[in-house]
């Protein structure tokens, strides 16, 4: 058995758990207890804005995590919002920092069970950052499953700051291993307040997916939706899928907001506009919707705790936008 199969059937086992408490109805719909809503979402609302015809499931990025104590999200008001506008969303666990293969093998044991739930047949991929490449790989391997793939902020040709690191670390040198040992230790903090400590880490594994290199054997792999061009658009479908992509350019967007500093620090190293961690271009994914909002890369998944622009892009509207257009293309 390989090491991602045993984590498949592992992570499997206890998202499964997850779910027993609901009692599903029939495909887009769900009823759970109000503290169940980050797992399970019930379609039945006043507004049908958002009501897809397939599940929306949400995988975050690397040093990411569902929530922490049940309380801190990572995607920040986002499930709550889209299913007040009458979507089923479900939020996936994967490992904080691995390769896109391990954490999408994660999440499609996830996919499995909703769909063997639900009976919906198949789920709306939408994944922020790394979890973009987590998503793709679901949908190569498993396409039947999948009925569209949204990335939002993902280094689709690799993160010039993983590759600023990588060109800076000693090969197994004391650098490199003490890097990766907080990393890992700080990937199993997160899988443990999440309640998920056997999560396995391995954080170059993950530095090694978000290089330009490691980004060109994914890509080789798993081309459906990469744009020809270097920062063009990729094609809308194939194989049955949607594609789609959008990303920030933005740094600095709230005073308030600690992490942006860090966003503009690690900006510095890119050589195009870019969200703090990931270049416009290396973004476009499928069709583009925009690489230009006034987000960084944190507030597109409405971090930290909500504190984005005040008068720019309000990142929750955008998650409800594209469940908006999903519906209307039957999905």
């Amino acid at each position: 058995m390989s090491a991602a199969t045993g984590s498949r059937d592992q992570h499997s086992v206890g998202f499964q758990a997850l779910l027993a408490a609901a009692c599903l109805t029939g495909c887009g719909e769900a009823s759970s207890p109000a503290s169940q809503t980050q797992n399970v979402e019930a379609a039945s609302t006043s507004s049908g804005y958002a009501k897809t015809r397939y599940p929306i499931v949400l995988v975050h990025g690397m040093a990411g995590f569902k929530s922490l104590f049940g309380v801190v999200e990572y995607f920040y008001g986002i499930p709550e919002s889209l299913h007040s506008s009458g979507a089923t969303v479900y939020v996936t666990e994967a490992s904080p920092f691995n390769s896109a293969e391990l954490r999408g093998e994660q999440v499609l044991a996830q996919v499995e069970s909703i769909i063997a739930r639900t009976g919906c047949g198949k789920v709306n991929l939408i994944g922020h950052s790394q979890g973009g490449l987590d998503v793709r790989y679901v949908a190569a391997v498993r396409p039947d499953l999948v009925a569209s793939v949204t990335t939002v902020g993902t280094p689709h040709k690799g993160a010039a700051l993983a590759d600023f690191l990588r060109a800076h670390l000693s090969n197994g040198g004391f650098d490199e291993t003490a890097l990766a040992a907080m990393a890992n230790s700080l990937g199993f903090l997160l899988g443990l307040l999440e309640g998920q400590p056997t999560l396995p880490q391995d954080a170059l594994a993950g530095l090694d997916t978000l290089s330009s290199a490691g980004a060109a054997a994914f890509n080789q792999l798993h081309p459906a939706g990469l744009p020809s061009s270097s920062c063009g658009q990729g094609d809308a479908s194939a194989n049955g899928i949607s594609y789609f992509s959008w990303s920030g350019s933005s740094l600095l967007t709230n005073i308030f907001d600690s992490s942006d500093a860090a966003m503009f620090i690690a900006s510095r190293v890119y050589p195009e506009a870019n969200d703090g961690l990931v270049g416009h271009c290396s973004s476009h994914f499928g069709k583009v919707i925009r690489d230009d909002y006034q987000l960084n890369h944190l507030d597109e998944v409405n971090q930290l705790l909500g504190l984005t622009a005040l008068f720019g892009t309000d990142p929750v509207s955008l998650f409800r936008a594209q469940a908006n257009r999903l519906k209307g293309l039957g999905l």
